[in-house]
């Protein structure tokens, strides 16, 4: 727009006494108001203040415009206000499936209670984009390449071991031979990678089951259909109730959950939420006593 910088100055000495007084809320010279209000008398051809005495008053013209301007500035700074609302007050975050349902959601109140802010969450595994996709923060397993240079925020190393409920540990009388595995189609591995740290022979000659998602998985675990490979944050919270049990104990997988964020400074929502974060996970790791394997010590 023209001579936007003359409307801002024009609705500043509209609202104020003299060019003095307006000069000093715009941290400007009077020439300087002077000078700005002339250009936007010459751009619409109409005086818009005259002298009475040492102050200045608004024409006809003038007050009319200043009626406009009002609007406008008050439309704008409202505008502006909404905007520091917005991005203040509500994160986008971006986090794995499974660990948003098990562990982040059901924690999220806390955040709240504490900040006041809300958390929008989207869920997605493996690579992310921030930014331009509305994403601020992303809580991921650092299991993939990442395709972009984003920070990386260590939150904390995960553990993981075999998950049963009670009741099927009875029901197959800790009969190791009996156990069904259960396994997901977004960690294929695991039963693999886990069997092979910790040195067991457990996933030979079993019955298995697959579930699309690692969720399932450990659901059909809960409802004692099989064992699961129990990541320990998204065990935990079961395990606390007793509708899961690690007669195995848990071991360090060599992967850890992190936090992706932009290179770039973190604003203060970020900041307060990454911390959080880190705090909330660092607490969610097993016990010393849930390290160590108790079924042969039964």
């Amino acid at each position: 727009m023209r001579h936007l910088k003359a409307f801002h100055v024009f609705h500043t000495a509209a609202t104020s006494s003299s060019y003095s007084e307006a000069a000093a809320k715009l941290n400007i010279t009077h020439g300087a108001v002077s000078k700005q209000i002339k250009v936007l008398e010459n751009y619409l051809s109409h005086p818009l203040f005259y002298k009475q005495g040492r102050n200045v008053r608004l024409t006809q013209e003038g007050e009319l415009l200043k009626s406009y301007t009002e609007q406008a500035f008050q439309t704008l700074e409202a505008g502006v206000s909404k905007l520091f609302q917005v991005k203040n007050q509500c994160l986008e975050v971006s986090c794995e499936p499974t660990l948003t349902m098990r562990w982040l959601m059901p924690r999220l109140s806390d955040f709240h209670h504490n900040s006041g802010a809300d958390v929008r969450l989207s869920t997605a595994g493996g690579p992310v984009t921030l930014g331009s996709s509305g994403l601020s923060l992303a809580i991921r397993r650092n299991d993939f390449e990442l395709l972009h240079d984003y920070k990386k925020t260590k939150l904390v190393d995960e553990w993981v071991g075999p998950v049963f409920s009670p009741e099927y540990w009875h029901q197959i009388n800790k009969d190791l031979s009996k156990v069904k595995l259960l396994h997901s189609q977004t960690r294929p591995q695991a039963w693999e990678d886990w069997s092979s740290s910790y040195g067991d022979t457990i996933i030979s000659d079993k019955t298995h089951q697959t579930f699309a998602h690692f969720y399932f998985c450990f659901q059909a675990a809960v409802d004692g259909l099989g064992a699961a490979i129990g990541s320990y944050p998204l065990v935990a919270d079961d395990l606390k109730r007793g509708n899961l049990i690690a007669p195995f104990g848990f071991i360090l997988s060599g992967h850890s959950y992190i936090l992706l964020s932009q290179e770039r400074a973190p604003d203060d929502l970020e900041q307060q939420f990454t911390v959080w974060l880190q705090q909330s996970l660092s607490q969610c790791v097993p016990t010393p006593t849930e390290k160590i394997a108790f079924y042969n010590q039964e």
